[in-house]
């Protein structure tokens, strides 16, 4: 890697890590309908302000030993976990696409799929207000990648009227298969298998990922599988939230569905 290179993907991990500050504060506060800006951060148990020098991602939680300055409450591991994350995933997308508007939209798809799938795993749901930031954005880089701009989708073709028709496909698959599946489960079963929020949620991943949402959809199947039979969840009534895994799902593709794409196609022997 060049010296560019490398500045740069440290400079979007230190810029993820500082946004992961906020995630935390989002993830927290939306679900519960309090504001994003007031009051201040503080512990919830209490009330202390936390000091600015008490909020440095993940190096303020290691020299506090994970606990409250003030009252000595324990501070959860999440809070350095989603900080440390997003700074990961902001780095991922600097060095998927370099300095290019690319890496703008990457960076939007994996952060808020991180807030989101935190949420997720919380309340076991998927707020609207979140997956509808995430539609627009990408439907944002599709209006960039028709005037030729590569944008969205990630995966594919990045610019021009083709670009644009592949976002629509994904779009398009990212929300019917999925709930057409769901419809089918549900007259079949006479109860819901998938929430609508994560079809929602796949339809929006389908304007970054284009038709290749479809395999974020079975990467995220497949790792769901796995979790919930490890954790001895994988009996048939069994409610796992499914958001997280779509998440891993769409930043798996968007990183490596191609290569993905390749070697699945080697081994089946159609290449």
């Amino acid at each position: 890697m060049s010296v560019e290179s490398v500045a740069l993907v440290l400079g979007a991990s230190l810029f993820g890590l500082a946004f992961g500050s906020f995630a935390n504060v989002v993830i927290w506060r939306l679900p519960r309908g309090e504001s994003l800006v007031s009051p201040p951060s503080h512990c919830p148990r209490c009330g202390a302000p936390i000091r600015w020098y008490d909020n440095v991602p993940v190096l303020s939680w290691l020299l506090l030993r994970g606990r409250c300055r003030s009252c000595g409450e324990p501070i959860s591991w999440r809070y350095p976990a989603v900080e440390l994350a997003s700074g990961v995933l902001w780095a991922a997308a600097a060095l998927a696409w370099g300095a290019s508007p690319r890496a703008l939209f990457g960076i939007a798809l994996f952060y808020l799929s991180l807030i989101l799938a935190a949420i997720d795993l919380d309340h076991r749901r998927l707020p609207n207000a979140l997956v509808a930031m995430l539609g627009g954005v990408g439907l944002l880089g599709v209006v960039v990648a028709l005037v030729g701009v590569p944008a969205c989708p990630l995966v594919g073709s990045a610019a021009g009227p083709w670009a644009a028709t592949s976002a629509l496909l994904g779009l398009l698959l990212g929300g019917g298969v999925p709930l057409s599946a769901a419809l089918v489960y549900e007259r079949l079963r006479g109860r819901a298998g998938l929430g609508m929020g994560d079809v929602k949620l796949l339809a929006a991943y389908g304007l970054y990922l284009g038709p290749f949402v479809l395999m974020a959809l079975l990467v995220g199947s497949f790792a769901g599988a796995i979790v919930g039979v490890a954790s001895k969840r994988g009996a048939r009534d069994a409610a796992i939230p499914f958001g997280p895994f779509l998440a891993l799902g769409a930043i798996v593709t968007a990183l490596w569905g191609k290569p993905l794409l390749a070697a699945y196609l080697r081994l089946a022997g159609l290449s």
